[in-house]
């Protein structure tokens, strides 16, 4: 809302300073400190709010060093990741804009998916909260409606370079071609980026075509089956994360930030074509959100750090994972998740390795086995002996390698 009001301003007035809300760069540091102050100082105020609704998380006996301390500390505070992100959202960024839409759907999608998980399990006194189909229902809608708009909207496109000879003839007619020039028109496709290969795209439509040309019609279906698929893995590997202070929160603000890395140098063609990946236009509006999400979740770590004062619950972990899935699907870097999201696809693989492990051998011996002390993984830990604020501080310098990592992916082909 104020980006179109200075818009406004500028246009008709040449107010001083308007113009400055036409830069990304400045719209985006705004929101982001926009996003941590309101976390930050009305996140106390929504603890408050929590406490005296008794919204205190039930701790169930795990054997593990100090969670009896843990009982009674507010849950649902993923309240104050959404809110902190969604209103620098409303004021600063193109609300016309696909991408951010599509965003704003997702977390409010999200949200409400978990939030009725935790309601369930604080006001109907049921532990299991929401069952566990109604969530995947969730989700797989969700999936529904991000495929369907990404492969449908006409503002989704792509612009791909000219073939290279054409490139030279045209830098030898003109030198100072604009990099514009040599890309050609805007186009729908399936396309996305790979890592560790030379021509790094791949497109979806191939899944089908290779039995038979005619079959390309049906490339949506492949498309949307998977996102489904990357938006169920991702929001269900960010809810297993969440298990001990600030662990869910700081990892995603890692992967959330080399997200907005990714959206940045996709959306601008000078950067995109220097780096070689694919140009989106209209993707770089992504990096508001991307700021807003990141202060957001710094600013919930002010209270769920070590020893929290308030938990995400599921309203908050869910929500990150959609949010993180939709905007590695946008930029076209979601066959980076695996090692982007390193931290969540092992909490993951633990828990369905342990659960495998242990029905097999109580079949095949009487007795089940375990391959770790607890999952997910993080419990492994803390059973064996470490601080969990240890756990947290490890766990995010493996996420930061694992960014890194992802972010040298562009050049290692």
């Amino acid at each position: 809302m104020l980006y179109y009001l200075f818009e406004y301003l500028e246009k008709q007035f040449q107010f001083p300073g308007a113009s400055l809300f036409g830069f990304l760069t400045f719209r985006a540091a705004i929101a982001m400190i926009l996003s941590l102050l309101i976390s930050v100082v009305y996140g106390k105020r929504i603890i408050q709010f929590l406490q005296k609704q008794q919204v205190g998380e039930t701790i169930r006996d795990l054997g593990l060093e100090g969670q009896a301390q843990k009982a009674g500390t507010p849950t649902m505070g993923g309240i104050i990741i959404i809110l902190a992100t969604l209103i620098p959202v409303f004021l600063l960024a193109k609300l016309e804009n696909v991408y951010i839409i599509l965003l704003i759907v997702t977390t409010l999608w999200m949200g409400v998916i978990g939030f009725i998980d935790d309601y369930i399990k604080k006001f109907k006194n049921d532990k299991d909260g929401l069952k566990g189909r109604f969530k995947v229902l969730g989700q797989i809608g969700l999936g529904i409606i991000v495929g369907v708009t990404l492969f449908f909207h006409n503002d989704v496109t792509i612009k791909e370079e000219l073939p290279l000879e054409q490139q030279q003839e045209l830098l030898a007619e003109n030198p100072n071609i604009s990099p514009f020039d040599l890309f050609q028109l805007e186009e729908k496709s399936t396309k996305t980026t790979i890592p560790f290969v030379k021509n790094n795209e791949f497109d979806y439509s191939d899944l089908v075509t290779w039995i038979s040309p005619d079959l390309e019609k049906y490339a949506w279906l492949v498309f949307i089956i998977v996102v489904i698929f990357i938006i169920t893995a991702v929001s269900n590997g960010a809810n297993l994360t969440d298990g001990i202070d600030g662990l869910a929160a700081g990892t995603s603000a890692i992967i959330v930030l080399t997200l907005g890395i990714f959206a940045w140098v996709s959306g601008n063609i000078i950067f995109s074509d220097y780096l070689n990946i694919m140009y989106i236009p209209r993707v770089e509006e992504i990096t508001i959100y991307i700021a807003a999400f990141v202060g957001a979740l710094i600013g919930f770590l002010w209270y769920n750090t070590y020893p929290a004062q308030v938990f995400m619950g599921d309203t908050g972990s869910l929500t990150i994972g959609g949010i993180i899935a939709v905007i590695a699907i946008a930029v076209r870097k979601e066959w980076l998740i695996p090692l982007l999201c390193g931290i969540f696809l092992a909490e993951n693989l633990s828990v369905v390795m342990q659960v495998s492990w242990f029905k097999y051998t109580r079949k095949k011996h009487g007795e089940g086995r375990r391959i770790f002390k607890m999952s997910p993984l993080h419990h492994h830990y803390q059973k064996s002996g470490y601080h969990e604020s240890k756990i947290v501080t490890r766990f995010w310098i493996v996420g930061i390698l694992l960014a890194i990592l992802t972010i040298v992916t562009l050049k290692i082909r």
